[in-house]
Formats: C-alpha cells, structure tokens, sequence
C-alpha cells in the first residue's frame, strides 16, 4: 500500500512537469510566430509610407487650390491697391481714380497700377512752391486728379497741362480760371534712352543756346506742343509724363530735356521733376537740368532752379553722368 500511496503522490508532479513542458514547448512556436508577425518586412512598409505621403500631398494641393480660388473671387490685388492708394492721398482726390483701378470700371488704359501718385508730403511740396509765387506761369508734363487742385492754388495765373492719355484727360475738367489741358503724344519709347543721351552730347544741335524748340532739329526736342507752350515764360515747370516705367512706354527723356530749355528762356524758372529714383529721370535730370541748379528736394521730387542761361553752350558745369 505505501508504494501504491507513494506512486500515487508521484502522479501529479510527473504531469506536471510533463504538461509544463508540452505548453512551454507548443508556446514556444507560437511566441516565434507572434514576434514574426511583430517585425513588419521593410519592403512592405515602405509603399505603404509613399501612399501616406502621397495622399497628404494630394490634401494638401486641394486645399491650396480651393483657398486660391476663394481669395481670387475676393479680389485681393484689388483691395489691396484701393488701400494703398487711400493711404497716400485723400478720399476727395482719388475717388475718380480708383474706378481706374484692377477691378473697377476700365478706361482706355489702365494706368493707375502704373503711375504714382503724389504722396502726401510731396503734395504739399508742391502747393507750397505755386502759394509762394501765385499767380504763376505753371506748365506740367501729365495729369494727376491731384494737380488739378493746383489751378486753384494758381489763380489768376495760367496753368497747362499736356497729357497723352485720353482716360486722364477725359477726368479732368478745364475751367476759366486760365487752365487748359492739351492732349499730347510722345513716340520715343524708355528703351531709348542711352543712344538719346549719347546723341545729345554728340550733337551741338542740342546744346542749351538753341532756343528755338520748334526748328530744333535735336532728337529730345518736342517739336508738336501747343503754341503758348513755346510763347510764354514759365515760371514753374512740372514733369510727371509721360508715364515712362516700362522699356516700351513713352520715357520722359524729351520732357526732361524740353523743360530744361523753356527754362533758360525765361528769367528763373522752376523745373520739379519726379519720380527721381528711376534711372531715366535721374540721368537726364543731371545732365540737362544740372546738380548746381538743385535747391530742394521732397519724397521723389528734385527741385531745380535755374535762371536765364541762353548763352551758354553747356547745360551744366561738369558732366555728372557717365556712359560708356
């Protein structure tokens, strides 16, 4: 009896170890199988990163298109134009010139984008000049709403404007008060500008003695304006036109030099170029207008002064800008 007692005392150990070894050793494959199934091969993981990525991209480009669609409707360029130029002159002076604007009712040309008005500060440069010596002789080369302000300060006095385009012309309104506004056309495109200056130095036909602007036989000379441009004496000359900022455009090269010349016919005149930061006006204003002669100057205005030189043979006393 002790053996069978003792055999059977024995029976649960040796199934125990035997059943902890059968489910140690059947685990084991399973454990292997689990951790295989854990280490994902890399050449299947990588496809499955390029189509994430690629579906981000796609997301990515379709919001992109839908907001760029959204703002185009809105007209941001537009808007942000109107606000620019409300920033740099008043509602009263403007108004009309915004129609003109991207988005607005178009002229002939539109040319708002293109030509600057006058910031606030150069305005009142400008007012100032014509209240000091008003009623004048004024001559300006374009038309901006906001010169038209400028008769007034000038009354009395006579105020021309010469314009070439038929939209800015058609803004402004000539009234008694001695103003007139001429429609003019220059042909001389931007892109010429550097065989112009080297012909003027080369040529002593355009030399500041030759007062005759009509017979001038000068390449710069602006032979076609109304007739009161070349009778009268100007007292303050302004060039702004024509529009100049693209190679194709009509430059101010001639304005620049024809202004130069109706000032030395006259006892002192004024000649207020602007737009000075271009290269065009920079050039031709050194050259025919001169640096000795520069007495002031505002924003992307210079102020020359200059009296009556008819007899001299040089614009200026020195050359100040070079070209090879």
């Amino acid at each position: 009896m002790p053996p069978e007692e003792s055999q059977s005392r024995a029976l649960p150990v040796i199934p125990s170890v035997q059943f902890s070894s059968t489910v140690a050793s059947g685990t084991g494959p399973k454990l292997d199988g689990a951790a295989r199934r854990m280490k994902f091969p890399r050449k299947k993981l990588l496809p499955v990163l390029v189509f994430i990525l690629s579906c981000l991209s796609i997301l990515r480009l379709l919001k992109i298109a839908i907001t760029t669609t959204t703002t185009s409707h809105s007209s941001p360029r537009a808007a942000a134009l109107s606000s620019s130029i409300q920033q740099e002159c008043s509602s009263s002076e403007c108004n009309e010139v915004q129609s003109n604007a991207p988005g607005g009712e178009s002229g002939p040309r539109k040319t708002v984008a293109n030509s600057a008005l006058l910031i606030p500060k150069e305005f009142v440069f400008l007012s100032n000049l014509i209240t000091n010596i008003a009623p004048c002789n004024l001559l300006v080369f374009g038309l901006q709403t906001q010169y038209l302000n400028l008769s007034s300060i000038n009354a009395g006095g006579i105020t021309v404007f010469l314009e070439d385009d038929p939209y800015k012309i058609s803004l402004s309104k000539a009234d008694s008060n001695g103003t007139r506004v001429y429609k003019v056309k220059y042909q001389v495109p931007a892109k010429k500008a550097y065989k112009l200056l080297k012909h003027a130095r080369e040529n002593p036909v355009c030399a500041p003695s030759t007062s005759l602007l009509q017979q001038s036989s000068c390449k710069l000379a602006l032979r076609n304006l109304p007739q009161e441009v070349y009778q009268l004496k100007w007292d303050v000359v302004v060039v702004d036109g024509p529009i100049g900022d693209a190679p194709e455009a009509p430059g101010r090269m001639s304005t620049i030099y024809t202004a130069s010349i109706l000032a030395r016919s006259g006892k002192t005149t004024d000649v207020v170029v602007h737009d000075v930061h271009r290269m065009i006006e920079k050039w031709f204003s050194w050259e025919f207008l001169c640096e000795e002669n520069l007495v002031s100057a505002k924003g992307r205005f210079w102020n020359f002064r200059i009296s009556n030189q008819s007899n001299d043979t040089r614009f200026c006393s020195s050359e100040t800008v070079r070209i090879e």
